[in-house]
Formats: structure tokens, C-alpha cells, sequence
């Protein structure tokens, strides 16, 4: 009891000194919380949505997705003749069945061609108005569509959009585009996640979808009154053999959570583990804090040890004071954890994905994950400095108040430091010169683990050498108080390498990701400038959009031109000469123009005899793996046709970037074995212009294909800052999570300097009275919080550039070969570097300005 009041005494008397250790811990443990709280949200709400819009059992056609999805790559919806309907109400315990038809390979746009699909990445679906829609959409303006000219959009999609009844959208199909005025506007009456719907009639939908009547995508079907699902489904099954593809609501529901899953689980995993290293970061901040403490404590803790309490008691003490603070920061950051999970939500709406917060999941095993992980945590950081209280001898409160550093600790210390940054650096050697990148990879991961701890354990010998370098270049022209600056820096190494670790981890990952980042774009670039020979791309930028036959007829009689090359990719079930299948192959079927358009390197033959009749490429490894030569046949077995012999007339290098494992044949070769009506649309189209009039084709292929806005013309400059532009969102993304590890890395930097000011009261005070100015006391402070900002960013910056440089060997491996080194992002994460010490110095040097000069002395 009396070592527990003790702990709550001094716990309750450094409260100020606590709270930012504190806060570090309600950061790590609120985005842990805030991540399980919105992931298990977007499952409730995506688990209700598809439990509310599945019919009891649904029968599609056989080669339609397990998710309900029935795009093919023809543009068109898999269907089922209408008779298929009649035969389902026959079934036994059927009480309804209604055909339906719908597809989400369409583009819609408003009057103005503006696309009214979602930017969250949620799909555009058209369909049939139907019963089975009716139970989740409930008509708030106008009426359902009737006729050819109509069609109702659910009311989120309007709001968007700004449109009203009345106002004229157009629908791009692979059948062409259809145009018709809003009639109605339909409100979910569960959550929408952010899909836009159009409904149609069924005429009108079959005709603008299919391009013909008489046939459904789906049929819903409804049990009659006692009639499980599963038993429905064995006799709809009955009735229809095994010609269709049948499920149930679950199974529905069970296919969507799992493609779902997939994503939210990248999702996830990918915020936890910057949670991680947020905490990673808290427990430099909390081992720092309880350092600092014990050391100013050490005269009490040897009165303590005087008067009879024991090592374990001391030590016990300790412990207890950091399980409050792990007790108090996890407690508050589960419930800022919530906070942050409706603020993502909200985030979410801002970019048109509506989660409610009706739905808002708080799971029994979140706040507990988030308790423990905080309480133990915190418990551990400050285990080491309670070990250290407990080895204060009885004799220090005889003493002066701060016992000198161990130096046999030190030099321990030091030796392993070297030997697992030595490691490390022999792992990522050994990462630099693999002859794959996959088992260059293993040590990739092995070397930055080493290096990173090793940097951690070796930072006061490396502070005690780079504050005084950094002393002698930033801080002798501020003269005196400079000095005394870089001596307060280099008066606790241990604790000044600490604090700059914490911001060095952070920083470390930034620059490293920055040189991949910057080094694939650069690589990407090069491949592009030496390999790609046409001057235009076009493509469709919906994910998995394909290109109708409209806009390729538009780029083909567009004026300018000299060549135009169709690009389309069909699954294929490949027998090769040593008797093995490979199923899920894909065939890149072109015309033989492409072979002009990219320069691939091949090994043996060349890519334009690819194109010739029953002829085909195969890749380096694929060939060795089988043992194809030139002039082997190979039998490929298309998915949507028959089967065809054809003979191998060129090996691809392996080194390729730009379409990197490819199978090249000619698009009339593979329509000899492929029906017209199941021959996937392109998924690319390139274009050539003719010799000197490269700006009035790009002008003129922009205005031919100016009616379908889901398609975009890019010249060679476009496609490269559009490659640039996707890499630089995804960097912004990590960058912005890990903004978190730096925030608790600046927290630990004003904790440092807070507790210093506190440990130096007296000297303070004797400074001031022998003429140190309140303004040279404030600078002192902050260039001592600047020149520690510097030494952990040059600790991080060199550490991920060195990260970086070697996964850049590995990635050469892949074809990317070149090592770029953002400089701009370097320096400018630098400079900042020294604002963030500046920033984190403002409210210690305002507290040691206004210390009282007499008091200060008087301290003990």
C-alpha cells in the first residue's frame, strides 16, 4: 500500500511532466481503435446492404461472378433467354420470380458530358426497375421510369450532382449512347456506401444493356411462406439443371464480404502498422520521460532506499507510475479512437462513400486490444529506467541529486550498436547484389530491422560525434549562446539519441519511400521513352474499363493518323510441349501494327513473326520453365472459344518493363477460334500520327472522342505525368500516416526539452542572475531543440536513403533500373526538420524565460 500511495504522490506531483508521454499513448492507442472501430463499421454497413438487397435465391447465367458482377469482356452482361423465368416459377416453393437485368460496364453523364459515376471507386450501375429494388429504394420525387425516355437516379447521385426532375443524362454502352430525362428520384432505405444507381425499364434496359429483348442478367426469386433458402435453391436447381449459376441470399452476401474483405484488410493492416510505428515512437518518448524522472529522483529514491525500501520496491514504484499513465492515455485514446472513426466516416462522405453512423461498430475487442496494447506498452518503455531506480544505492541521498552515467553500460552499449548496424548493413549488401529479388527481399527486410535497431542502440555515440559537428557548422555563429547550446546537447548522449531517434524512424521512411517512389517513376519514364513507338493512348480510366466499339471506329476515321493498334487481353488454359496445363493464362492479342508501337527485346525471333497466322510470343521464363524453342507449338485453349495450335515465333526478354510476362498473338489469329460475339472489347487503343502532325491529330482524337468523357487521350508526356501523379497520391497517403509517428516524434522532442528545463532550474537561475537575458535564455533552448531535429533527420534521411538505394536493386531486378534521388523531398524534409525543433522548443524557452531568477537558485 505504501509503495502504491507513493506511486500516485509522485505520479500526481509530475502530472505536467506525464502528460505529454500521455498523449503520445492516447495518439497510438486512438488509431489503433479508430481503425478496428471503422473497418468492422464499413462490414456492418456493407454486411446490411447486402443482406437487404439479395432476393431469397438469385439465378444468373453460368459464367457471371460469384459477387453478382455479370460484366464480360465484351462490354455485355451475361444473359439467360426470358423463357428461364417460367421454368424458375414452376419450381416447387417458389412464391415469385422476377427477371431483372442490370450492368456496371456503363458511363453516365449529365447534359454537359460531365460523368455523374462516384470518385470513391464505387460502381455506376444501370438496371431494371424491380420488386426486389423496391424493398430497399423508396420513390421520394416523380415516378419510376415508364417508356424509353425515362429513368429514375437514386437520391444520393442527384444531390451530387445537382440534378432534378426533368434534367436530360446520357447512357454510354457498348450498344451506343442512350438519352433520357430523370422521371424519378429513389432513396435507399439502408446505407448506400456511395454507388450511383439508374433504373430503366425493363425494355429500355434490356435494349440500351444487351441490345436486344427477350433476356435477363438475373432472376430473384422468392421462397414461398415456410420455404427455406436452401431448399429453394436445391428445387430451382431441379427445375433447371445445372446449365445456370444459382445462390442464395447468403452465399451472395458471403461472395461480396469476401472480395470486400480483401481491400478492407489491405486497409487495416497497412493503419495498424502505422500505429505501430507510432508506438514505436511513444516508447523512445515514454523511456525518455522516465529517465529523465528517476535521475532528477535520485536523491528521494536513495532516501527511499535510507529509510528501507527495498530494490523491488523502488522499482515496483516506477512501474506503477507508468501503468497509470498507460491506464490513463489508452482509456482516453479508445474514446478519441471512436472519434477518429466518424471522422473518417465523415471523410469518406466528403469523397461520395455515405457510411451512417447508425451503423458505427465498437466490437468488445477494441477498446480491450486498445487497453492492453497501451498498458503494456507503456509498462515496458519505462521498465528499463525502473530497473535503474531500483539500482540507486542509499548512499545517493548523500549525494548530488544526479548520479553520473554508467560508462561500462556505455561502452556495452556502443560495442552492440556497431555489431547490429555492421549486420545491417551486411544484410542490405547482400540485398544489393541478389541475383532475384525475392530472396533479395528477405534481406532487404532483415538489413532494415538491423540497421534501424542498430542505429537506435549506437544514437548516443553517434549524438556525441554529430552535435558537435552539426555545433561547429549551426551553432558557434550564435556565439556564446550557441555554445552552450551544443553543450547542453551533448550533456546526456544517451538521452539526446533517444529523442532524435524517435524523429529519425519517421523520417527514415519517408526518404526511403520517396527514392523507390522517385526511382520507379524515373525507371517507368525511361522504359516508356525507349520501348513505346506510338504517339497516343487511349484508354478507358474506370478501373477494368474497356473501350466500345464506337470510340475505336471515332480514333480510326480521325484525320492525322498514319496507324491505328487494337489491344485487347482474352483467358486462356495453355498445354505446352512437356505436357503440363496452365490454366488462367492471358493471351495480349493486338494487331500486328503493336509489334511497330512497342519495342520489346526478345531473346530469340523477333515480335513482329508473332503476329503472323497461328502464331504467338511466349516470355524468357515462361519458355525456360517448359522448354519451348522457336518454332514449338503450343496448344491454347480460349475461355470464350475453341482451341488453337499455335506456333511460337519469338521469346520476350524477361527485362521488359512495359507489358512485363506478356503472350503476344495477332487479333485475327485468335478470331478464328473466338466468336465475333464473345471477342472482349480493347482495353487499350494506340494511335500514330503521321510524320509532322503529331499537335493537330492530338487536337483531333480529344474532339472525336469528346462524347465518351470515361476515355482518355494521352500523348507520351501525359501518360508519364499521369504515372507520376498516381505514385505521388499513393506516397501523399503514407506520408500523411505517417505524420502520426512524427507528431509523437515532436512530442517527445518538447518532453525532452521541458523535463531539461526542469533538470537545469538552479543552473538556470545562476545563469540569469550573472547577466543571460531572457531572449538568449529562449534561443539557447531552441537551438538546442534545433540542432537535436538535425541530428535525428540526418539519422533518418542517410538510414532511408540507404533503404532506398537498395530496394532500388532489387526493384532493377524487375526491369527497373534506374536510382533516382528526390533532392528536392530531401532537403525540403530536412529544413523542415529544423522548424519542427524550432516549433517544439517555443513552450520550454517560454517557461525558462519566466522562471523566477531567486527561486531558481534556491531549487535543490
Amino acid at each position: 500500500m505504501t509503495v502504491l500511495k507513493t506511486s500516485m504522490r509522485n505520479f500526481f506531483a509530475h502530472k505536467g511532466r506525464m502528460a505529454l508521454s500521455a498523449i503520445a499513448v492516447l495518439l497510438s492507442v486512438a488509431f489503433v481503435c479508430g481503425t478496428l472501430v471503422f473497418t468492422d463499421t464499413m462490414n456492418t454497413t456493407f454486411d446490411n446492404l447486402f443482406q437487404a438487397t439479395s432476393s431469397d435465391v438469385q439465378v444468373s447465367a453460368k459464367d457471371s461472378s460469384d459477387t453478382g458482377e455479370t460484366t464480360s469482356g465484351t462490354g455485355k452482361p451475361p444473359v439467360m433467354p426470358a423463357s428461364v423465368v417460367g421454368e424458375v416459377r414452376g419450381a416447387e416453393g417458389v412464391g415469385k420470380a422476377e427477371g431483372t437485368v442490370f450492368s456496371t460496364s456503363v458511363t453516365v453523364v449529365d447534359h454537359d458530358l460531365d460523368k455523374l459515376s462516384p470518385t470513391s471507386g464505387a460502381p455506376t450501375v444501370v438496371g431494371s426497375w424491380n420488386d426486389n429494388d423496391a424493398r430497399t429504394m423508396k420513390i421520394t420525387s416523380g415516378t419510376a421510369p415508364k417508356g424509353s425516355g425515362q429513368v429514375m437516379v437514386d437520391a444520393d447521385t442527384v444531390k451530387k450532382h445537382h440534378l432534378k426532375i426533368g434534367d436530360e443524362i446520357g447512357i454510354i454502352t457498348v450498344v451506343g449512347t442512350h438519352h433520357a430525362r430523370v422521371s424519378g428520384i429513389a432513396t435507399f432505405t439502408v446505407t448506400n456506401p456511395g454507388a450511383a444507381i439508374f433504373y430503366l425499364d425493363t425494355e429500355t434496359a434490356q435494349r440500351t444493356l444487351v441490345g436486344r429483348t427477350g433476356v435477363y442478367t438475373n432472376v430473384n426469386v422468392t421462397a414461398a411462406k415456410g420455404v427455406t433458402d436452401d431448399r429453394l435453391k436445391k428445387n430451382v436447381v431441379a427445375a433447371l439443371g445445372r446449365g445456370y449459376k444459382v445462390q442464395t441470399a447468403k452465399e451472395i452476401a458471403d461472395a461480396n464480404q469476401k472480395q470486400l474483405q480483401g481491400v478492407l484488410n489491405v486497409m487495416k493492416y497497412a493503419m495498424l502498422g502505422f500505429a505501430g510505428i507510432a508506438f514505436l515512437v511513444g516508447i523512445f518518448l515514454i523511456i525518455n520521460t522516465f529517465s529523465m524522472l528517476v535521475a532528477q529522483r535520485t536523491r528521494e529514491i536513495g532516501l527511499l532506499r535510507a529509510i528501507g525500501s527495498s530494490r523491488k520496491q523502488v522499482n515496483r514504484s516506477v512501474l506503477i507510475e507508468a501503468l497509470l499513465l498507460g491506464v490513463i492515455g489508452s482509456v482516453l485514446g479508445v474514446g478519441a479512437g471512436v472519434g477518429i472513426a466518424v471522422g473518417l466516416m465523415k471523410l469518406m462522405g466528403q469523397i461520395g462513400m455515405h457510411l451512417s453512423t447508425d451503423d458505427l461498430t465498437v466490437a468488445w475487442t477494441t477498446p480491450v486490444l486498445g487497453l492492453l496494447l497501451g498498458v503494456v506498452v507503456t509498462v515496458l518503455a519505462a521498465y528499463l529506467p525502473a530497473r535503474r531506480a531500483g539500482k540507486v544505492s542509499p548512499m545517493a541521498a548523500l549525494r548530488d541529486a544526479h548520479a553520473p552515467a554508467d560508462a561500462k553500460a556505455g561502452i556495452v552499449r556502443a560495442v552492440i550498436g556497431l555489431v547490429l548496424t555492421g549486420a545491417g548493413t551486411a544484410s542490405l549488401f547482400a540485398a544489393a547484389t541478389a541475383d532475384q529479388a525475392k530472396g533479395g527481399s528477405g534481406w532487404l527486410g532483415l538489413g532494415v530491422v538491423l540497421t534501424l535497431i542498430g542505429f537506435v542502440v549506437i544514437g548516443p555515440l553517434l549524438a556525441a560525434g554529430l552535435v558537435r559537428l552539426l555545433g561547429m557548422i549551426m551553432l558557434r555563429i550564435f556565439g556564446p549562446v550557441g555554445r552552450m547550446a551544443e553543450r547542453n546537447a551533448l550533456r546526456n548522449p544517451r538521452r539526446t539519441g533517444a529523442t532524435g531517434a524517435a524523429l529519425m524512424i519517421g523520417l527514415a521512411l519517408v526518404a526511403c519511400l520517396s527514392v523507390v517512389g522517385s526511382s520507379m517513376v524515373a525507371s517507368a519514364t525511361d522504359q516508356l521513352d525507349k520501348t513505346v513507338g506510338t504517339d497516343f493512348i487511349i484508354q478507358n480510366d474506370n478501373q477494368g474499363g474497356l473501350i466500345n466499339p464506337q470510340s475505336v471506329r471515332a480514333v480510326k476515321n480521325t484525320p492525322g493518323l498514319e496507324r491505328v493498334t487494337e489491344y485487347k487481353l482474352l483467358d486462356a488454359s495453355l498445354t505446352t510441349p512437356d505436357g503440363q496445363v496452365s490454366k488462367k493464362e492471358t493471351i495480349n492479342a493486338a494487331d500486328p501494327t503493336y509489334a511497330r508501337d512497342l519495342r520489346t527485346e526478345t531473346v530469340a525471333g523477333t515480335l513482329a513473326d508473332a503476329y503472323k497466322p497461328d502464331s504467338m510470343s511466349v516470355f524468357e521464363g515462361f519458355a525456360e520453365k517448359h522448354g519451348i524453342k522457336l518454332g514449338s507449338t503450343v496448344s491454347v485453349d480460349f475461355k470464350d472459344g475453341s482451341t488453337a495450335r499455335l506456333t511460337v515465333r519469338a521469346i520476350t526478354s524477361d527485362e521488359a518493363v512495359v507489358d512485363k510476362g506478356a503472350m503476344y498473338a495477332s487479333i485475327p489469329t485468335v478470331a478464328k477460334y473466338v466468336p465475333a460475339d464473345r471477342m472482349p472489347l480493347d482495353m487499350l487503343v494506340f494511335a500514330t500520327a503521321k510524320e509532322g502532325q503529331q499537335d493537330a491529330a492530338y487536337k483531333a482524337l480529344k474532339s472525336a472522342l469528346h462524347q465518351d468523357p470515361s476515355l482518355t487521350v494521352r500523348d507520351q508526356t501525359d501518360y508519364k505525368q499521369a504515372l507520376k501523379d498516381q505514385i505521388g497520391q499513393l506516397l501523399n497517403m503514407i506520408y500523411g500516416l505517417l505524420a502520426l509517428a512524427i507528431i509523437v516524434a515532436v512530442l517527445g522532442v518538447v518532453n525532452t526539452l521541458a523535463l531539461s528545463v526542469v533538470e537545469r532550474t538552479r543552473e538556470i537561475g545562476l545563469m540569469r542572475a550573472i547577466g543571460l537575458s531572457r531572449r538568449q535564455l529562449r534561443r539557447m533552448i531552441r537551438l538546442e531543440s534545433v540542432v537535436i531535429a538535425v541530428f535525428g533527420a540526418l539519422l533518418g534521411l542517410g538510414l532511408g536513403m540507404g533503404w532506398g538505394a537498395t530496394a532500388q536493386k532489387l526493384l532493377a531486378l524487375e526491369g527497373l533500373k534506374v536510382l533516382e534521388i528526390p533532392w528536392p523531398t530531401i532537403i525540403t524534409v530536412f529544413v523542415a526538420s529544423a522548424f519542427v525543433g524550432l516549433f517544439a522548443a517555443l513552450i520550454p524557452a517560454f517557461r525558462a524565460g519566466r522562471m523566477n531568477v531567486l527561486n531558481a537558485i534556491a531549487t535543490e
